[in-house]
């Protein structure tokens, strides 16, 4: 009992004392004027001389850059167009590539493999190019059956057709 009381009194007297008093002296800190800031850095009036460009360096003042001329498209007249997704992703196509509903393809009775076509919805103006990889469509009155996301680009999703204009592309 006397050991813990002892403590206390220890403890007390530990927490009444100033925190400075079991210091030297010479450990007692001073506030110091430091230089400013700005006045630790070299003055200079000037910016130093630019250095010569290199020999393959481009003056941007100049400078034009190429235009790319889109390619030219050749109107090969219009129809309904439809698509095809889920049923088909996966089967081989005409061409012997496994049709993906994902990429940009399309179905064509008579274009050539590897054709790209521009296909424009005009009641939206929304157009999207295609590769011809497949043959068809051999529904009614269709003129090209594209893949699902190019549908979903044209906005013929929800109908599941619709009235399309078809433009070849000059490669």
């Amino acid at each position: 009992m006397a050991n813990r009381a002892f403590r206390i009194l220890l403890f007390s007297a530990a927490l009444a004392a100033p925190a400075t008093a079991a210091l030297p002296q010479e450990h007692v800190h001073t506030a110091r004027a430091l230089p400013a800031f700005e006045s630790s850095f070299a003055r200079f009036e000037a910016l130093p001389p630019a250095p010569e460009p290199a020999g393959h360096v481009v003056d941007l003042e100049t400078f034009e850059p190429p235009v790319e001329a889109m390619p030219a498209a050749r109107p090969i007249g219009g129809g309904v167009a439809s698509y095809y997704g889920r049923r088909f992703h996966g089967r081989q196509t005409a061409n012997g590539e496994r049709f993906d509903m994902h990429a940009m393809t399309a179905a064509h009775r008579t274009l050539p493999f590897g054709t790209l076509v521009e296909v424009t919805n005009p009641v939206t103006g929304k157009r999207v190019t295609v590769r011809i990889n497949d043959r068809g469509p051999f529904h009614g009155g269709r003129v090209i059956d594209v893949s699902r996301a190019a549908a979903t680009e044209l906005g013929l999703i929800r109908r599941g057709h619709g009235h399309v204009e078809l433009a070849v592309l000059d490669q």
